[in-house]
């Protein structure tokens, strides 16, 4: 994908720990969509475990890590999640929606046929 926007939320420039948090990026797309993706900083992953208590991440929508919040580091990201058909943009954007796009019958469906593929391979 060629053509896209990249915009920032108002507080962006006054992110106090650029390496220590994370936003929201919205992609104006060729095709009329604006797509949202949460970046944060691996920095940040940390913190929220320490805050939280936990010493794992809990279950999520994907996010897209980078080392820090900057326009430069996060445009180098998104233009990685635009090629092929910004296959990944769209992954990740509804991979965190809640419209049931991935119906857990459909996804048990399409497990089961791999299973079925890797026994006739591996026997």
């Amino acid at each position: 994908m060629e053509n896209y926007v990249i915009k920032y939320p108002p507080y962006f420039d006054e992110i106090e720990d650029i390496e220590n948090d994370n936003i929201d990026v919205f992609i104006e797309t060729e095709d009329g969509i604006t797509y949202t993706l949460v970046v944060t900083t691996p920095k940040y992953l940390f913190s929220y475990m320490d805050k939280e208590g936990v010493d794992f991440i809990p279950a999520a929508p994907p996010e897209v890590i980078v080392k820090k919040l900057s326009k430069e580091v996060i445009e180098k990201a998104v233009k990685t999640y635009l090629k092929d058909e910004a296959y990944w943009l769209k992954l990740y954007f509804l991979a965190g929606t809640n419209e049931g796009l991935f119906d857990v019958k459909e996804m048990d469906k399409i497990l089961d046929k791999i299973k079925r593929t890797n026994k006739d391979i591996f026997g």
